[in-house]
């Protein structure tokens, strides 16, 4: 029997599905499916992550996944080994196991007996990244994917390195996955739940020493980063992102790069999936996906293949703001090919601004602390993470200011600056930041981009600048879809330093510009959207009681004796309990990143993490630390872990490490 195409199924749940794999590790699944599968087998769709189906993921996983089995798929959530309910232990991310786990996984799926033997893999952030990865190790029974908030250059374009400079996220997301695998299975599941937990405690890697020990695009980074082999990827891939996003480069990448079947789709969005994302308008996320699905796994003609290859959608310009809860703009559609074919307007820097003619001859020394309007490198906790009124760090900068605009002017693609410059030390850092200028002199960030200069020509083998000795640098600012209207203005701004987004040179530099070129794509687009999405659907939303509530903070300080200036940040992720099951779970982050104006040498990030977990009189708590400071050679870290039972504890270890810098 088959059921008809568009019929809705009941479906069932199964919270633990064990996957055992060659090397005797257990994995678990939670799957939705039909019940009736077994006589009408479905597709499988594999979402395969370290974030925990039981608690973490488990919001936005009861929005999507059930709704895709009533539609006739199997979706299965798998925890990667050493997380969540899996055993096993993890090493790093994006290893050779976690692919290989996956092929197996994979392999396993296409043979179930309520399967079609077709699967397709989707995921948002580290699901998006294995899954161009392992589409990339071309397991036969994967189709199609659906790559969300992901990259291609693991080295250039994820949290750890960015134009060759150390980004702070690099020790912000370390210490969020030492609190995050410090967590215990769920006991209703695993019965050897406390053995298992304290292995992991044991175990854990703490990852920003690891990351820190490859400062330059070496194979650890060509390891997972897609680019090195486009040709590889020969799954059907539907990749998607948000200009709020840390990621906004992979997608129009990917759709001028791959060979494979690939459409693109970039909304407002932050870190989020689109039919729940903020900022709004949403998309019909669901609706879109199973097109895409019904086509390449089922062979039903949805009409995908004739829709156009990059959808972005462009954001009026607005006034600066730390959050948005909508952007207003338009949907605009590209036939063939992302942003490279567009037409770019060419603008000269002067010592009289931004596209006249003249003579440059400007030196740039921004204070240490200039960036703290940057906001957050990836916007994902719903606080006021966004870039915030750049006038303050304008002020830090040098900046270069067009004229009034004639009429409205529409920035798709990446800009790229051109640069003749020197520095007076052997390492040095730039910063550059196009922005909207109003009528009334606030400044709107539109895009970004930062470069360490003895990475001018190679991530793989920096050099250090040679002091007042001229040269020519190339920069390509972040992917963006942005109109500034008639009447307003375009500033570039340049400084030195961009704290607390990367970390700093080792030395205060002082640049000297004698050059320069801003290459802006342009579209001329109607007032009208050019491609319509149907509105969000979605399932029921996951059924907890609340027992504390989130809350996000974000507080800039400065020290009045001292001068250093100071970021902090508290993430209250609340406390909440399981309507269904009752596990009690929840937590709270905390950042600190300090810097004296006057001394690169005195940055410091500091990181604590508090998870928790309950059931009825049980509790498990784990805190975690994370610090990391620097003097002119060396890096320096230190980290802890102690782990309790009923406020006992457990488990405490220690660690502490120093790395040497490399031109970084």
């Amino acid at each position: 029997m088959t059921s008809a195409p568009n019929a809705l199924r009941d479906i069932e749940e199964i919270p633990d599905l064990g996957i055992t794999l060659s090397d005797g590790c257990r994995l678990s699944a939670r799957v939705w499916r039909p019940v009736d599968a077994d006589d009408d087998p479905v597709p499988a769709i594999l979402e395969y992550l370290p974030y925990r189906k039981r608690d973490g993921t488990a919001a936005r996983d009861a929005l999507t996944h059930p709704w895709f089995a009533k539609r006739g798929y199997a979706c299965i959530r798998v925890d990667m080994r050493g997380n969540g309910d899996s055993e096993g232990l993890m090493a790093d991310e994006y290893t050779q196991q976690e692919l290989d786990d996956a092929v197996e996984v994979i392999g396993w799926l296409a043979t179930q007996p309520w399967c079609n033997g077709g699967v397709g893999m989707m995921g948002i952030s580290w699901g998006g990244f294995n899954a161009l990865q392992v589409a990339a190790m071309q397991p036969e029974p994967l189709k199609a994917i659906i790559t969300l908030c992901s990259t291609a250059d693991r080295y250039a374009d994820d949290i750890h390195y960015k134009g060759g400079c150390l980004l702070n996220e690099n020790l912000g997301w370390g210490a969020t996955m030492w609190a995050y695998s410090s967590r215990a299975p769920d006991p209703d599941l695993r019965e050897n739940w406390r053995e298992l937990w304290l292995k992991r405690l044991k175990n854990e890697p703490f990852l920003p020493s690891l990351w820190l020990r490859h400062q330059t695009r070496d194979a650890y980074w060509r390891h997972g980063s897609v680019c090195e082999d486009y040709a590889a990827i020969r799954a059907a891939t539907l990749a998607i992102g948000g200009w709020g996003d840390a990621y906004k480069n992979a997608v129009p990448l990917l759709v001028e790069r791959l060979d494979a079947p690939v459409k693109g789709i970039v909304g407002p969005w932050v870190h989020k999936y689109p039919h729940f994302a903020v900022p709004e308008p949403r998309i019909g996320f669901l609706q879109e996906a199973l097109r895409w699905w019904d086509h390449w796994l089922k062979g039903i003609d949805t009409g995908v293949a004739d829709d156009p290859d990059y959808r972005a959608y462009l954001m009026d310009g607005v006034r600066p703001a730390r959050w948005y809860t909508e952007r207003p703009g338009r949907w605009i559609a590209e036939t063939s090919g992302a942003t490279s074919h567009l037409p770019r307007q060419h603008l000269s820097l002067s010592n009289a601004g931004l596209g006249a003619d003249g003579a440059l001859d400007v030196r740039v020394r921004s204070p240490h602390h200039c960036g703290m309007e940057g906001g957050e490198y990836c916007a994902i906790w719903l606080g006021p993470e966004m870039p915030g009124d750049q006038r303050p760090d304008d002020a830090l900068s040098v900046c270069f200011d067009g004229a009034p605009l004639a009429e409205n002017l529409d920035i798709v693609g990446a800009p790229r600056l051109r640069l003749r410059l020197s520095a007076d030390k052997p390492q040095a850092q730039i910063a550059v930041r196009l922005n909207h200028l109003h009528p009334d002199g606030a400044s709107t960030r539109i895009t970004y981009g930062v470069l360490n200069l003895t990475h001018r020509d190679s991530h793989a083998d920096p050099q250090p600048l040679e002091p007042r000795e001229t040269c020519d640098i190339a920069l390509d600012l972040d992917q963006i879809a942005y109109r500034v209207p008639k009447g307003h203005r375009l500033r570039l701004a340049i400084s030195s330093a961009y704290w607390p987004m990367i970390w700093p040179s080792p030395e205060t530099a002082e640049l000297h510009l004698t050059g320069g070129e801003l290459s802006l794509p342009q579209r001329p687009t109607p007032d009208a959207d050019e491609h319509v999405f149907p509105p969000p659907q979605s399932e029921t939303p996951w059924q907890v009681e609340t027992l504390r509530a989130a809350s996000n903070a974000r507080r800039a300080e400065t020290d009045l004796a001292t001068g250093e200036v100071r970021l902090v940040i508290e993430d209250d992720f609340g406390l909440r309990q399981d309507s269904e099951h009752g596990l009690i779970s929840g937590g709270v982050a905390r950042e600190r990143w300090s810097i004296h104006p006057d001394d690169p040498l005195s940055a410091r990030g500091a990181c604590h993490w508090t998870e928790e977990l309950g059931r009825g009189d049980w509790r498990l708590r784990t805190e975690t630390r994370s610090e990391m400071w620097s003097d002119a050679n060396t890096f320096f870290l230190r980290a802890s872990i102690t782990a309790y039972e009923n406020d006992e504890v457990v488990y405490t270890r220690e660690i502490e490490d120093a790395v040497p810098r490399n031109q970084m």
